[in-house]
């Protein structure tokens, strides 16, 4: 299934997107074919509510046209975003920094996402807007101090993620949260894939674009620290829980690190492409 959060008529939901990729999509609205039992899709997650959200859509034609939505980040909610860096050898040595034996995490918060196809304001604060394309895993089943091997049975799906950075507030001190954190900079989507969808362990490949210009690409497979060793670590420092979102770690190609460094500015198109999951496409404007 591809779910997504979206905004319709000035009301909150949560649908399944169906039909083939490159047609006229549509969603089936699942706060309403499931009746009301869970307010949004992080409920849904916690609720349990895959399986009864997979029976609602047999034989069940869409309500609205994909097109017509304002798409919302994938979780709107999350509880935590855990973000890992310098998780490929390439952006490590792009960053003159080392390898090291356990992963490094810093945190975002909510509302320094944006959905799929919404404006990434650059603040008047800074020109040193950039990119980081990067792969989420949102958590379904909760869990605590989660053993590596049973990570994948954790995981609820999978969705596109653009760590959007303004590069000289990260660089202020170093805590770097203030970078991470500005308003609407990080994209989220444009949904969520169900990890029944993707084998735990399958190799994903990811492309971000800027402008149709490729600046970054990896595999999965070139992670320093893996998905499971991701999850055993953050599940040992506090339970996760239905709805967490954990950002994987982008590749090398960042613009702050290239000759000249290239930032995102108005205009520009910043796309982030996982062969399993999908594209997603932002627009970045000046923030009024």
């Amino acid at each position: 299934m591809k779910l997504v959060s979206f905004e319709r008529d000035g009301r909150a939901g949560f649908g399944a997107v169906i039909g083939p990729a490159g047609t006229e999509q549509g969603v089936v609205d699942l706060g309403r074919a499931l009746g009301g039992r869970f307010a949004d899709l992080k409920a849904l997650l916690a609720g349990d509510g895959l399986d009864q959200a997979r029976a609602a859509l047999a034989g069940r034609a869409p309500d609205f046209a994909l097109a017509g939505l304002t798409l919302l980040p994938v979780i709107p909610n999350p509880g935590k975003i855990w973000c890992c860096g310098l998780n490929y050898a390439e952006h490590v040595r792009e960053t003159r920094r080392e390898v090291t034996d356990k992963p490094m995490f810093f945190m975002r918060v909510a509302d320094s996402q944006v959905g799929h196809g919404q404006p990434i304001p650059c603040p008047p604060e800074s020109t040193q807007l950039d990119y980081e394309g990067e792969i989420a895993v949102i958590i379904g089943k909760p869990g605590r101090r989660i053993a590596p091997e049973r990570a994948w049975e954790h995981i609820a799906g999978y969705a596109c993620y653009n760590d959007g950075t303004i590069r000289d507030w990260q660089r202020h001190t170093q805590q770097f949260g203030p970078g991470k954190n500005f308003w609407h900079t990080g994209g989220f989507g444009p949904w969520m894939v169900s990890a029944d969808e993707i084998a735990g362990g399958a190799t994903m490949t990811l492309v971000t674009r800027l402008n149709g210009r490729e600046m970054q690409r990896a595999t999965t497979d070139m992670m320093i620290h893996d998905i499971p060793s991701q999850i055993a670590y953050l599940s040992t420092v506090a339970p996760l829980a239905a709805g967490d979102v954990i950002v994987t770690g982008t590749p090398g190609g960042v613009g702050s690190r290239r000759e000249p460094p290239v930032w995102m500015k108005p205009g520009d198109v910043i796309e982030i492409d996982i062969d399993r999951i999908g594209v997603l496409r932002n627009t970045v404007i000046a923030e009024a």
